[in-house]
């Protein structure tokens, strides 16, 4: 099938670099001339394990290809993916929805005949009525079909997501376009992928509801952590023994630092402000949003602790800065909050990350990037694992700090706290 992604950042690449790879014409279109031209050299502008060599094999076979000419791409392409970022608005919590819209009304320009034009973007519930609307102005209801198809993909995992997905989200209003995409999908539901029909409004709010639920894991097993430390209870075998209920399931039952990422925090944000708009009060969905807020402040408590209260001139090493291992993706990640404060304090930080140096903390007084863990961690009173990299697993404490007293925050429980006592460390968790 003819394809055209409108967006090439996460979701638009990967989803069409893999679309391209069950064996369709993909065409990714971006306003941005600079990365499509990067693109058409195979420098790809994320952190994503596999996708380069995905994109190169299937840009060399010409089943990929990149432009700015949107008008052209459309007119090209039997099935339109709108593919842009739906940010949080800077004065408020709801989505912006301003690049959906602008990309809505240039694809209305260019259908010549029966398109399907899919938001694969995350949007609030009526977002695709919104859509047709725009697009009924210049055309017939009979030249096009609105469709709601979200994704979910995770960072760092986004390949294998598409690749074998636990479902297949489409909800559209009508058979012709439904069949369609279950066509093109065919060759991931043949592999055992659940294919969900919905409404549009129902798909929409599919995607927003799932995130919530995700988010709402992750702060519920944090809070059960900061009750696990004062009671002297391992959070690992809370986390273990829920988990094994089929009900509840062990993902995303991990202690650690606050959600962050591309999606959590502003999907969140969003469904929320959608309910407002409907009288609806998702009190639980505040209450999480509240208390993952306040999560990186209690881990800097945990930290003022450690140290006694004493920052100034404390040598403090972060092992990771991404809000999760896999990506470069800064956004909402802890160490955002942290840093700063710490350095505010007077702590000299070093930092090291696999992903390479912070635009973020360039600015900020006595913070460094070291290009290595030894570099890093050399001359630490306290080293904090705040990433879950697999660089940082097996680390040999005590062939890199000559500091006995140096101390090992693991924010992550990456270790067991018997292999960092016996290397010669004090060593802190979260939970336990």
């Amino acid at each position: 099938m003819k394809l055209c992604m409108i967006g090439t950042g996460y979701v638009g690449l990967v989803s069409g670099t893999c679309f391209a790879d069950l064996g369709n014409n993909v065409i990714c279109v971006d306003k941005d001339k600079k990365k499509i031209k990067h693109l058409s050299n195979a420098n790809i502008p994320i952190y994503e394990p596999g996708l380069s060599e995905l994109v190169l094999k299937n840009y060399k076979n010409k089943k990929l290809t990149f432009s700015t000419n949107l008008k052209k791409s459309v007119k090209d392409s039997d099935i339109i993916f709108i593919c842009v970022g739906t940010p949080t608005k800077k004065k408020g919590s709801s989505a912006d929805l301003s690049q959906i819209y602008n990309v809505s009304k240039e694809i209305s320009s260019s259908i010549n005949k029966f398109k399907i034009i899919i938001t694969k973007s995350t949007v609030p519930v009526t977002t695709g009525d919104q859509i047709e609307k725009i697009l009924s102005k210049k055309n017939s209801k009979k030249k096009f079909s609105v469709v709601s198809n979200p994704e979910f993909l995770r960072e760092g995992e986004a390949i294998r997501d598409f690749t074998y997905p636990d479902r297949i989200v489409i909800g559209s209003n009508d058979k012709k376009s439904n069949n369609i995409l279950k066509n093109l999908y065919g060759p991931l539901i043949s592999k055992g992928a659940q294919y969900v029909h919905t409404t549009r409004r129902a798909a929409e709010l599919i995607k927003y509801a799932s995130n919530s639920f995700l988010a709402t894991k992750i702060t519920f097993i944090n809070e059960i952590a900061n009750l696990c430390e004062k009671t002297g209870i391992n959070v690992e075998d809370i986390s273990i023994g829920m988990g094994l209920d089929k009900r509840i399931g062990g993902r995303f039952l991990r202690a650690g630092p606050a959600y962050g990422g591309s999606c959590f925090p502003k999907d969140t944000k969003a469904i929320i402000s959608t309910a407002d708009k409907f009288k609806v009060n998702l009190s639980v969905i505040k209450s999480v949003i509240k208390s993952n807020k306040n999560r990186s402040n209690l881990l800097l408590d945990r930290v003022y602790e450690i140290l006694n209260k004493k920052i100034k001139n404390k040598k403090i090493a972060f092992l990771g800065v991404t809000f999760k291992a896999n990506t470069d993706d800064m956004r909402d990640s802890s160490s955002l909050s942290m840093i700063p404060t710490l350095s505010k304090k007077g702590a000299k930080i070093k930092y090291f990350d696999p992903t390479g140096l912070k635009d973020e903390f360039k600015k900020i007084k006595n913070v460094s990037y070291e290009n290595s863990i030894r570099k890093s961690v050399e001359g630490s009173d306290l080293v904090i694992i705040h990433t879950e990299w697999n660089d940082f697993k097996s680390i040999n404490f005590k062939n890199l700090i000559k500091n006995k007293k140096c101390i090992i925050y693991d924010m992550r429980n990456i270790y067991s706290a018997n292999k960092i006592k016996t290397q010669g460390f004090k060593y802190y968790s979260v939970g336990r």
